[in-house]
């Protein structure tokens, strides 16, 4: 008989008697072991008890489906209210962005928050800031309505329509709390999601490595976002293969399994109207199937009733956030079950750590076109450089706006207290582009451009770009530019322009009675070869050599040749930029400076009159936001003359609006085209725009100057303005560049003028 089975009556009846005030050594100690043996038979029976009535482990499964997966926020809400606790989370496409930034450590209302904050429009298209381009490459974004791969003479077409940075970006910000996470158990919550291998079609699990990549990966909509590449593996949406992976979450150890599902159910032939539903419906053919048994196996199954919403109804996103939110109260009284005043779990608001990062290192692979320097002058930050993620957004936004790269990735590994930025850029395999576009004005006329842009024709970072334009007036635009970065950038530049056109005499040093036009047929052909670098990481500072050929001819004059110019003009200049609208027709916001100083040494003479001359010349705007959908942008500019009033074919020409400016030419409200001249001059203006629907804009303008020969000689360029216009308008952006009309008068003529501008300006 052990002695865990002795009672007290075993103890007395084998002859252990113990007296009240007589205890042997050994009594005593018989006592302390008995009553320790007793506690832990207590103890055990008691963990044992409690054990059988745990808390069971929850996993959570998320299914993707575009923006309907919005639904999983209002879910997440009830799961809360309920005081639920997840355990595991898994996720596929959707699921996983939502999943993962939930098993981040945020809370389902900050979700809501993040998501009700971002700009989906601008996600789909890949939006890249204005601001991210460099000058050379703001010049070109602002022509072509079609950019097209060209490669052995034959046009090819872009394998998806968004790289998806600006969704990694955003990701990587929201995350930064666990940037330095790679094993996805030990998140918060532990989590998973899945890809598809497009080469094989194969599913892989994504559980460890860039959590940022990995939402991306299980994400990337095939034809929507480009495959992502982890581990050699070429990966894209989850959904095709795996689209609820309930087996995989309760690998994790989940004993109850939540699962939300909010994929489409197949459609009819009367449904599959468009590309997108056509693509869904083929991701769907096999999940549709898999997904009989896999409700089966799911212990709380909540559908919300999404049939009215697509996978890109991000507009609709409240709505569809209220749908799961309804569709998990209607099994309210199932998720209850789960828990009980004892465990009622109360997810804390995640408090997001700090914006700064101190980066230690950057590193990448060596690139075939592109240097070091190239990349870093792109990031405008060096190692040993301390930034906030806005900084790394915008470095990462330079690079991607160049469409130098066909993949960018980037995560932060941590050394010591500081990071290293481990950047991975796959150089874009297409180097050579076609581009379209189209214009009219009333200057130039009808124009349609033809580019071809060929990238490292010579040299690394290097560009050439020509531009033919075949209408009324043929031109053309020939660029080189080779970029180094931090260090000297330069190029070389060739661009014909010509039109026929009714401007001013003061064009031009004849005598002319009674009459202020002249109808001219103007031919400029311009040569530069400049260099030019960032100051101060904001500033565009260049100059260089031009050679100009200038060539005017009237058919209305009376001598034989009918030749008012035909000279060659050799001159130094120099120039000083900046940039900062989001937009070049319809500014919301931003500063625009430039200025210039140009030096004419010497010339083939034709009108015999030539000596040196310089030109000067300044304008600023500035652009703001009055209310939601209104803003104000307000100008100013000015310029003269310096040594010489003996060419008047480079004084400043005001007049008109909606064609592309040379030389000295710039716009004016209320007169015709280049209709007022002088060799120098002082302009304001001031427009009020007002969005009235999305990219329909209606805005008035007013505009002021005084011009005339030689007015800051005098204070009479301080006086009230000789020159007075005004315009109202509408305009429309378009694909093929923003289409506007504007009517226009000025208290000083007898006539007023409606000007029609078409797409871009070139």
């Amino acid at each position: 008989m052990s002695l865990i089975q002795l009672s007290f009556k075993d103890i007395q009846s084998k002859g252990f008697f113990l007296s009240k005030f007589s205890i042997s050594t050994w009594g005593v100690n018989a006592y302390v072991v008995l009553f320790a043996i007793l506690f832990s038979l207590n103890s055990f029976s008691q963990d044992k008890k409690q054990d059988s009535v745990r808390r069971p482990k929850i996993g959570l499964v998320l299914s993707g489906g575009g923006a309907k997966g919005f639904a999983h926020i209002g879910v997440l809400k009830v799961l809360e209210e309920a005081g639920i606790k997840i355990d595991y989370i898994g996720g596929t496409s959707m699921g996983s962005v939502i999943g993962g930034l939930y098993a981040s450590g945020y809370n389902a209302s900050q979700i809501d928050s993040i998501f009700k904050k971002t700009n989906f429009d601008e996600l789909i298209n890949d939006y890249i800031p204005r601001s991210s381009k460099n000058f050379y490459g703001k010049k070109n974004d602002e022509l072509y309505a079609i950019v097209l791969p060209f490669s052995n003479f034959r046009i090819g077409i872009p394998e998806a329509l968004s790289k998806g940075m600006y969704n990694y970006n955003l990701l990587s910000s929201l995350t930064r709390n666990v940037r330095h996470v790679r094993d996805f158990n030990k998140l918060p919550t532990p989590f998973l999601c899945i890809g598809t291998n497009i080469e094989t079609g194969e599913e892989v699990l994504l559980n460890k490595g860039n959590l940022v990549q990995a939402m991306m990966a299980s994400a990337a909509f095939p034809s929507l976002f480009t495959p992502v590449e982890i581990d050699g593996k070429l990966l894209v949406d989850g959904g095709v293969v795996n689209n609820y992976p309930i087996k995989e979450v309760r690998n994790l150890g989940a004993d109850i399994i939540i699962g939300v599902d909010v994929q489409d159910d197949l459609l009819n032939r009367k449904g599959l109207k468009n590309a997108t539903r056509i693509l869904v419906q083929i991701t769907n053919l096999q999940s549709i199937d898999k997904m009989k048994s896999k409700i089966k196996d799911t212990d709380v199954y909540i559908k919300p009733d999404i049939r009215d919403y697509g996978v890109i109804s991000f507009d609709k996103g409240e709505e569809i956030i209220r749908k799961g939110e309804e569709a998990a109260f209607a099994v309210y009284e199932k998720i209850k079950s789960l828990t009980d005043e004892d465990h009622f779990y109360k997810k804390p608001k995640l408090k997001i750590s700090t914006d700064t990062i101190e980066i230690k290192k950057i590193n990448s692979d060596p690139l075939d076109n592109y240097t070091r320097e190239y990349i870093r002058g792109k990031l405008r930050f060096k190692p040993g450089s301390t930034i906030t993620y806005e900084d790394l957004k915008t470095g990462i936004n330079n690079l991607n706006a160049t469409q130098n790269f066909s993949t960018i990735s980037y995560c932060l590994q941590p050394d010591g207290k500081q990071d290293n930025l481990d950047l991975v850029l796959q150089e874009n395999p297409t180097q050579t582009f076609l581009k379209l576009g189209l214009h009219y004005d009333g200057l130039y006329k009808s124009g349609i451009l033809l580019n071809l842009t060929h990238k490292k024709t010579f040299l690394k970072n290097d560009i050439t770009s020509l531009d033919i334009i075949l209408g009324d007036n043929f031109r053309y635009d020939f660029n080189y530019y080779v970029e180094n970065g931090f260090n000297i950038s330069f190029g070389f530049q060739s661009k014909l322009s010509q039109f026929n056109r009714n401007v001013t005499t003061n064009i031009s040093n004849l005598e002319t009675e009674n009459v202020n036009l002249i109808n001219v047929d103007f031919l400029d052909l311009t040569n530069q070869a400049y260099f030019q670098t960032i100051f101060v990481q904001k500033f565009l500072m260049g100059g260089g050599l031009e050679y100009k050929f200038l060539k005017i001819d009237s058919p209305t004059l009376s001598n034989e040749e009918n030749i008012i110019e035909r000279s060659s003009y050799f001159s130094v200049f120099g120039y000083l930029k900046y940039d900062s609208f989001d937009s070049k027709s319809f500014p919301r916001s931003g500063l625009y400076f430039s200025s210039g100083l140009q030096t004419y040494l010497a010339s083939s003479d034709y009108t015999k009159q030539f000596r040196p001359f310089s030109v000067a010349k300044a304008e600023i705007a500035f652009a703001n936001k009055l209310f939601r959908r209104a803003t104000f942008k307000v100008g100013a500019d000015a310029g003269f003359n310096i040594g010489s009033d003996s060419v008047p074919f480079f004084n400043f020409l005001l007049g008109g609006y909606g064609y592309s400016k040379i030389n000295n030419f710039n716009y004016f409200y209320g007169y015709d085209f280049l209709s007022i001249a002088g060799n120098s001059y002082i302009k304001s203006d001031i427009t009020l725009d007002y969005e009235i629907f999305k990219k329909n804009h209606v805005n008035i303008s007013a505009n002021y100057a005084n011009l005339g020969d030689d007015i800051f000689t005098t204070v009479d360029w301080i006086s009230m303005p000789k020159y007075s216009g005004y315009a109202v308008g509408y305009g429309l952006e378009t694909i093929i560049g923003p289409i506007e009309v504007k009517h226009s008068w000025s208290p000083e003529m007898s006539k007023s003028f409606t000007w029609f501008s078409i797409g871009f300006l070139f």
